[in-house]
């Protein structure tokens, strides 16, 4: 839901301001009146941020984009001053933000971030010294962005579309005669409707040559929300639901967190996962089980065997990595990256299912819809 206004506090006609302005982790904390007052703050931030915030002198604002994850990250250190205060702080100290970069310093954000939030402290403090004369800021340590700190094991928007469509070619299904005939039995009439014949005409050549839906669903899938191995393990059928293109992870399924998370996937995605979950019905290995993802041998997958399956379609399509630690964590922290690009944190860490070291995401800044949105143009 989108926040507006017409009117500046002068009284001249302003810029609408699209995004919320005040977080639901912030509304709760505060009375009528501290969020009256914290409300008009934020609105005279957002307004000068895209008016004036990058050149004041020219009249030059930032990006929608820019202003928008810039309040979101003030928006944290408010809150983490209003706890470290232990009362509401209309205008958290320069002392504050030191002892915030600090603690910042200490916690597993990537130095991208860290950096990122630096920056918006520095527009936080500019506006204050350039609306109300307060002093400006200058922080007692700074956050490299230089790209020898940022993690090199990423997939990159190309590799990611690569790894994609070599995940729509791998993974044949067994030929006819490497069926028991218990599992020809039950695979009988799947392959009758792939390849469009009544189960009674089906000849051996019919069951050669065809692609299995697993690799597909289990790759676009992670290549989506970022699963970690360990949700990859835990994975079941229950968390799927393709008919609102979504994985409703439950809380005591979810990994490193105490929230159920509801997380977006690609309509094409989810109907991968359709067709992943029908021919799913036809294995005999999957009767007493509700793994979503089984390996050839029955088991649940695990690190050693993803980091091999990543491997393969690296080299199915010859992305190098050498040089690179590549693993099924490489998916993981390239949603992170891209969808934070896309969309903003708030985005990533919820399609991520992120526990930050301040406080567990409960607030989505941005619906499903948007994040899938992002996901459209991630590729």
């Amino acid at each position: 839901m989108h926040e507006s206004t017409s009117v500046s506090s002068t009284g001249t006609e302003s810029v609408e301001i699209p995004f919320p302005l005040v977080p639901e982790d912030a509304a709760e904390l505060l009375s009528d009146k501290q969020l009256f007052d914290y409300r008009n703050k934020r609105e005279k931030f957002a307004q000068w941020l895209l008016v004036f915030g990058k050149r004041p002198e020219s009249i030059t604002g930032y990006s929608v984009h820019t202003a928008k994850r810039s309040m979101y990250r003030v928006g944290y250190f408010e809150r983490w001053a209003w706890e470290q205060e232990g009362e509401y702080v209309a205008f958290p100290t320069r002392q504050n933000a030191d002892a915030y970069l600090k603690d910042l310093a200490y916690s597993d954000y990537s130095a991208s971030h860290k950096a990122g939030c630096q920056q918006a402290l520095k527009r936080y403090f500019r506006w204050r010294a350039h609306e109300f004369d307060h002093e400006e800021w200058t922080p007692e340590h700074t956050f490299s962005t230089d790209n020898t700190n940022q993690p090199r094991d990423y997939l990159s928007i190309e590799e990611r579309q690569k790894i994609r469509q070599a995940a729509l070619e791998y993974g044949d299904l067994p030929y006819y005669q490497n069926y028991t005939s218990e599992e020809r039995e039950r695979m009988k009439p799947y392959i009758a409707e792939r390849v469009d014949k009544p189960t009674d005409l089906l000849s051996r050549d019919d069951w050669n040559g065809l692609t299995s839906w697993k690799f597909t669903s289990l790759v676009w899938t992670s290549l989506d929300t970022g699963l970690r191995p360990v949700e990859v393990n835990r994975a079941t059928t229950n968390w799927v639901d393709t008919d609102n293109a979504v994985l409703r992870i439950p809380a005591d399924e979810s990994s490193k967190n105490r929230d159920n998370w509801v997380v977006s996937v690609r309509e094409e995605t989810a109907e991968v996962l359709d067709k992943w979950m029908q021919e799913r019905r036809h294995k005999p290995m999957y009767d007493d089980t509700d793994a979503l993802w089984l390996t050839q041998k029955g088991n649940r997958y695990k690190s050693q065997s993803l980091r091999r399956l990543i491997q393969r379609l690296c080299d199915r399509v010859s992305i190098e990595y050498g040089n690179r630690k590549m693993s099924w964590y490489s998916i993981r922290h390239s949603v992170g990256t891209y969808m934070t690009r896309e969309e903003d944190l708030a985005a990533a860490q919820a399609q991520l299912r992120h526990k930050s070291p301040e406080t567990t995401m409960k607030y989505d800044a941005a619906p499903v819809s948007d994040r899938r949105d992002a996901l459209d143009r991630m590729g």
